[in-house]
């Protein structure tokens, strides 16, 4: 498995992959812009991915961040978005690691395997204390998380109504 970002060759597979995920409500790919958009120009979206990635032009609300896809075998398999930072949302709700596996890909250790380097790059980024959560009904990634170090602080009620468990590594 590698973790590489997004090309221009990617946008059938990242958009089916979102397509996918949409029917867990998790959103695949992401837009400083609000909810990813089909129709708009994949270039445009893959530079403000960049710009945030940098740290230029972050809209209000976002941190500067860095989204990587995993593909194995030539298949995008999964994405993980690594927040270099945290803010008040991300603190209570996101936390600095978010990922997300493709259903067809899930069960074979991809989201621990995704899990442990995004941990080594946002450690290589300078923080060493890392938040990652999950929804309270998302057992599995609850076990991905505890196997790769995890330590539950606390599970709390956003104001959307989930139940979210909070840990540190």
């Amino acid at each position: 498995m590698i973790l590489r970002p997004l090309t221009p060759e990617d946008r059938s597979e990242a958009v089916q992959a979102h397509r996918e995920l949409a029917l867990d409500n998790f959103d695949f790919l992401l837009d400083s812009l609000g909810k990813y958009d089909e129709s708009g120009d994949w270039t445009a979206y893959l530079d403000r991915l960049e710009l945030v990635r940098r740290g230029e032009n972050v809209p209000d609300g976002w941190v500067p961040s860095t989204f990587l896809v995993a593909e194995v075998d030539g298949r995008i398999i999964g994405r993980v978005s690594i927040r270099h930072e945290l803010n008040a949302y991300l603190e209570m709700r996101a936390g600095h690691i978010g990922y997300g596996i493709r259903p067809e890909f899930r069960g074979r250790g991809y989201a621990t395997e995704i899990l442990l380097r995004a941990l080594q790059i946002v450690r290589d980024l300078g923080v060493q204390k890392v938040l990652v959560t999950c929804n309270d009904s998302n057992t599995a990634s609850g076990v991905v998380i505890e196997r790769c170090g995890g330590v539950l602080e606390n599970t709390i009620n956003t104001d959307d109504g989930e139940r979210v468990r909070r840990y540190w590594l």
